[in-house]
């Protein structure tokens, strides 16, 4: 069971509003919750952990290309499911897996959601890479955070008519933030309902709390929140960052106006990031679903 936590009351509010009430939220997976409980045991069953990760084609292919790749440079491939996990490690296994079975969940067509979940697996990483850094904070929650931060956009996209057009809306507009669009559009937001699925789907309050505020910098100062909710919020906007300059993208207007802010938070420099994108690179490049 998830322990309970402030941003749950949050979300209970805001699922009887009629804009979300509306909206299907997709269950758990299976899958998923399997991982999570395999994850959670005393001790780990490296069997059950290969067992899940071959019972669907797809994601066995994925964790074989992973380890097959020139990010772990190997002289011969492996040729078995139970090879690649040992070769990615326990927590690379997970993760990829675990990202792997949220896009599959999630899957929507639509030209906006091209390279999102490549977006978003790169955002996990490099939210585990800062965590590693900074000492005071779990890398596994910055690596969920990371992956969870934007999946509300796809369950809007699927479940609300003219949603893609308000993201380009967003996007284009300079005189208010991206959740004030969609919110005027819709009576919701993809931070909202982000936070929704990740406590749906088991994900510990501090990052549901943090995906809900993702975009409201003024958090990083507030001390309502949880220390470790303000710092996943830091850490997302450089991750973002990051993820930019490996895509060759300027950098975006929240990073523009509250950067800095970040940084300062998290005690970062502008070197340590320049060194991190380089850091980041084979592990960026990797990322193919």
């Amino acid at each position: 069971m998830t322990a309970p936590h402030p941003i749950d009351q949050h979300i209970r509010q805001a699922r009887v509003h009629p804009a979300v009430r509306a909206i299907v939220i997709p269950p758990c997976p299976e899958s998923l919750l399997r991982l999570q409980q395999i994850m959670a045991a005393p001790e780990l069953d490296a069997a059950a952990l290969e067992q899940l990760a071959a019972s669907d084609v797809a994601l066995a292919a994925a964790v074989m290309r992973l380890a097959n790749s020139p990010l772990y440079g190997l002289a011969q491939p492996v040729q078995t499911v139970g090879m690649a996990l040992t070769v990615l490690g326990l927590r690379p296994s997970v993760e990829l897996m675990s990202a792997f079975i949220t896009r599959n969940a999630l899957l929507v067509r639509s030209p906006l959601l091209d390279h999102f979940w490549e977006s978003s697996q790169r955002r996990a990483i490099a939210c585990e890479h800062i965590g590693h850094q900074l000492y005071n904070l779990d890398p596994g929650l910055g690596y969920s955070f990371g992956l969870f931060c934007h999946v509300g956009m796809p369950v809007l996209v699927k479940a609300v008519r003219g949603y893609a057009s308000t993201v380009t809306e967003a996007l284009a507009r300079k005189d208010r933030t991206f959740t004030q669009t969609e919110n005027a559009n819709h009576r919701t937001d993809h931070a909202v309902m982000g936070a929704i699925v990740a406590r749906t789907w088991h994900l510990p309050g501090d990052v549901a709390q943090a995906i809900w505020l993702h975009h409201d910098f003024a958090c990083l100062n507030d001390e309502r929140f949880d220390p470790t909710a303000r710092h996943l919020v830091a850490l997302g906007l450089l991750a973002e960052y990051l993820v930019n300059q490996h895509d060759n993208l300027p950098p975006t207007r929240e990073w523009l106006e509250h950067g800095e802010a970040c940084m300062q938070h998290l005690d970062v420099t502008q070197d340590e990031l320049n060194h991190w994108i380089d850091e980041l690179h084979p592990a960026f490049e990797a990322v193919r679903f």
